[in-house]
């Protein structure tokens, strides 16, 4: 029996839309480093997401620079959101970013909160 060594993908992305977005949004917030993407207690289902402008980077930050954007999660919220994919969507007048979040395993109705297991 031989060993393998296995290196798990640590993996947050952002979909061109979403990149768009926060692009435009950066540009009006000189100060700003990127955006965070946060990880709460709330809501029916457990936990929320929160998205927040960062103007200074911890020592717990994993950085993940996609097409020319910053994303900063915090270590400890690592193993909620790995392989997340961050969208933003428009239907009618209102926008908002959508969380594609392959370890939620369960979300309220009315898609504010997720349960992971």
């Amino acid at each position: 029996m031989t060993a393998q060594v296995f290196t798990p993908t640590i993996a947050v992305t952002m979909t061109p839309s979403a990149i768009k977005h926060v692009r435009k949004q950066l540009d009006k917030r000189p100060e700003a480093l990127g955006i965070r993407l946060a990880i709460k207690k709330s809501g029916c289902s457990g936990f929320k997401y929160e998205t927040q402008w960062v103007e200074e980077s911890g020592s717990d930050d994993q950085i993940f620079h996609i097409d020319g954007v910053d994303l900063f999660v915090k270590d400890e919220h690592m193993s909620l959101v790995n392989g997340i994919e961050i969208d933003f969507v428009t239907e009618g007048v209102n926008s908002t970013f959508e969380f594609r979040n392959p370890n939620a395993t369960a979300e309220c109705g009315c898609g504010e909160s997720f349960t992971v297991v």
